[in-house]
């Protein structure tokens, strides 16, 4: 039987090259240079050195210069401060695209256990927040982010992408409520902070850490009352309007997903956008499936889609 082996993407070993021998292939304006990123690169470089090395195509050209596929800002940052040169990945393949964007970014939680192992090796706050370039107030509370909250709540969350502001609420709960709330969160991929505190409110006060607040019950005056029956006017004339538009509104929205869903079946053009646009891929792919299995049980609205679009393509 063939074994088949996976070809590396990258060569075993580093090499030292001279900054000036590395093609970027891109423009690092004075724009870049002032965004946030930039400057939190560089003040990482200056507190703890280059920690991932810059990313080259193997194979030099007749000049001896290397593509660089990966690191432009990283090589703008170490030439202002007079470096030479730079230790290098060399690539096995010259593809043009950031590697940065195929990684999956820090979670909040591992953030916390990373500033917290820092902090226990002996690394001050102030350099932590240097090196982040964020203020040290930034660090001291991503420190104590999770205090206060339970250990399967924390596991429950430790790779997703959460509000720091949803531990303030999370805090409110007692344990138990804390792993409900955080397992109801990861069934809807909702780690927002507006969702959190639905969640805090819909929570009895016997599953809070304090009883919550009496509601006050609200005075309703003959001006409230008149006010809410123009309002009440106003919604329905609007209804009105929606429901007059909502089937031209369906049967483009339905035109338009089957024409999308025609551009996927291409090819070439589902190729370029899988190599170049991703996310968007994914997001046509939804829209186009949600759409017209939608209409499926509109036999109404699938018939008026097809004389629409015979009445296009003619």
């Amino acid at each position: 039987m063939t074994e088949n082996r996976v070809r590396s993407a990258f060569e075993d070993d580093l090499l030292i090259l001279p900054l000036a021998s590395l093609l970027p292939t891109r423009q690092v304006t004075d724009v870049i240079r002032n965004s946030p990123k930039y400057k939190a690169i560089a003040c990482s470089i200056e507190e703890v050195g280059v920690i991932e090395p810059l990313v080259v195509y193997r194979n030099p050209d007749e000049c001896r210069r290397y593509l660089l596929l990966d690191g432009s800002l990283k090589r703008d940052i170490l030439l202002a401060r007079g470096v030479r040169e730079a230790e290098c990945l060399l690539a096995t393949d010259d593809e043009g695209f950031t590697y940065n964007k195929r990684v999956s970014r820090l979670a909040i939680v591992q953030e916390h256990f990373m500033i917290l192992r820092a902090i226990q090796r002996g690394v001050s706050e102030q350099r932590i927040a240097k090196a982040l370039n964020v203020d040290i107030a930034h660090i001291k509370r991503r420190r104590l982010m999770l205090r206060g909250i339970c250990p399967l709540a924390v596991d429950l969350l430790r790779d997703k992408s959460v509000n720091p502001v949803t531990f303030d609420t999370l805090r409110k709960m007692k344990p138990v409520r804390q792993a409900e709330a955080c397992q109801l969160m990861v069934s809807a991929s909702n780690y927002s902070s507006a969702y959190a505190k639905a969640l805090l409110a819909a929570t009895k006060d016997a599953e809070r850490v304090r009883p919550a607040r009496p509601v006050q019950p609200a005075v309703i005056t003959s001006a409230d009352l008149a006010l809410m029956e123009r309002e009440l006017k106003s919604v329905q004339n609007s209804m009105k309007a929606v429901e007059a538009s909502y089937g031209r509104d369906m049967l483009d929205l339905v035109v338009a997903a089957r024409y999308v869903a025609r551009l996927l079946a291409n090819r070439k053009i589902a190729k370029y956008l899988d190599d170049n646009h991703p996310e968007i891929t994914k997001e046509f792919e939804a829209v186009a499936s949600a759409v017209l299995s939608d209409s499926v049980h509109h036999p109404a609205s699938r018939m008026k889609s097809s004389s629409h679009e015979e009445t296009i393509a003619g």
